[in-house]
C-alpha cells in the first residue's frame, strides 16, 4: 500500500499514537507484521491539539516526509489572556499576570504586528535539539533552554472571536512556526500575559481537515480507499 490519508486527530492523542494505529492496520491489510510496515507523519501536532494529520504510507511516500513537512499550515486557535502558562499551553503551570482586558482593536493592532515575516524563539517544550537532545527533555529536568530566534512567515491571521479572556483566531503561517510562541509574544504585546488554551489544525499545503477521517474512526475496512495518491 503506497499514498496519503489525512487524519483528523483527538485530543489526548499524540502523533505517534496516531502513526502506530494506523501502521497496525496497513501491516494487517498487507500481512505483514507492524516493525515492516512503513507509516509516518509529515508535522507533530501535540497531544492538547486536535487536527490534520498528513500520514504517508509506504515506502516510495515516506521517504518524501520532508517535502510534505516543508508545506505551509493553518491554524485555529484559542489563546487565554492574562496569565501566562511554563509551556505555553495549558498543561502547564500557570501565573497570573493581569487583569487587563485589551479591547477588539488593541488585538487586532497586535495580530497585525505579528503579521509577515517576523523572528521568532521557539518555546522551551518544543522537540528541537539543543546539542542532540530534545529541548522539552531538558526543560523537564529543569535545565537551562536556550533557542535562537529564527526567521518565520504568517501569512495572514484572522480573529474570529473575542469573549474575554478568550480570544480566537485562525492563522496561516509557513512550516516550523510554532503557535505556542507566536501566542507568547502576542500576550507581551498586549502586556496581559497569554497562553494557547486550544489548538485546531485545519490545512496542510494544499490538504484540507474537511477530507480527513477521524482516527478514532479509520477501520481497516476501508483503508485502502481512503489512501490517497490523486493529484499528488
Amino acid at each position: 500500500m503506497q499514498g496519503i490519508l489525512l487524519a483528523d486527530k483527538p485530543a489526548g492523542w499524540t502523533s505517534f499514537d496516531v502513526v502506530n494505529y494506523v501502521r497496525k492496520m496497513v501491516a494487517a491489510v498487507e500481512g505483514k507484521k507492524p516493525k515492516n510496515t512503513k507509516v509516518g507523519h509529515t508535522g507533530t501536532l501535540d497531544p492538547l491539539a486536535t487536527g490534520l494529520l498528513v500520514l504517508l504510507i509506504g515506502k516510495e511516500y515516506t521517504r518524501r516526509a520532508g517535502e510534505f513537512s516543508k508545506l505551509d499550515k493553518t491554524y485555529a486557535v484559542t489563546m487565554k489572556l492574562g496569565e501566562t502558562s511554563t509551556t505555553a499551553d495549558d498543561e502547564g503551570e500557570k501565573t497570573k499576570v493581569s487583569d487587563r482586558q485589551p479591547t477588539e482593536a488593541e488585538i487586532q493592532a497586535a495580530l497585525a504586528k505579528f503579521t509577515g515575516e517576523i523572528m521568532q524563539t521557539p518555546p522551551a517544550f518544543s522537540a528541537m535539539k539543543i546539542n542532540g537532545q530534545r529541548a522539552y527533555k531538558l526543560a523537564r529536568a529543569g535545565k537551562p533552554v536556550e533557542l535562537a530566534a529564527r526567521p518565520v512567515t504568517i501569512y495572514k491571521t484572522e480573529l474570529t472571536d473575542y469573549e474575554y479572556p478568550f480570544v480566537k483566531f485562525s492563522s496561516e503561517v509557513s512550516s516550523g512556526t510554532y503557535i505556542r510562541s507566536l501566542v507568547e509574544d502576542l500576550g507581551q504585546e498586549l502586556k496581559t500575559g497569554a497562553y494557547m488554551s486550544a489548538l485546531r489544525r485545519t490545512k496542510v499545503g494544499q490538504f484540507a481537515i474537511e477530507a480527513a477521517v477521524k482516527a478514532e474512526n479509520i477501520d481497516s475496512a476501508d483503508l485502502v480507499k481512503l489512501v490517497l495518491k490523486a493529484g499528488v
